[in-house]
């Protein structure tokens, strides 16, 4: 589910701000393209760790955010992260 270069920063910028459009998004991760970002929402968005909210205007505004199993998450990949600076600074 969070497999891919990409995933993990997502969840973590979605995480920081309660709901963002793909273009912040993109900004806020530099060296990301169109493709890759849409792709990784969409499998994120399959997996039901991000949700997708259309607001059906012209031109057209989508918006994401983190549903509660993604929120539920957090913890997890926050400790993993922290083990993985803790252990780096160790070596």
């Amino acid at each position: 589910m969070i497999s891919g270069r990409w995933k993990l920063p997502i969840l973590f910028r979605l995480f920081a701000e309660p709901s963002m459009r793909t273009s912040q998004l993109r900004r806020d991760m530099p060296g990301i393209s169109q493709k890759m970002l849409t792709q990784h929402l969409r499998e994120l968005e399959n997996d039901r760790l991000v949700d997708r909210r259309d607001f059906g205007e012209q031109p057209p505004r989508v918006e994401y955010q983190l549903t509660d199993a993604g929120r539920g998450l957090m913890p997890v990949l926050m400790a993993a992260r922290q083990f993985s600076i803790s252990h780096a600074a160790e070596r």
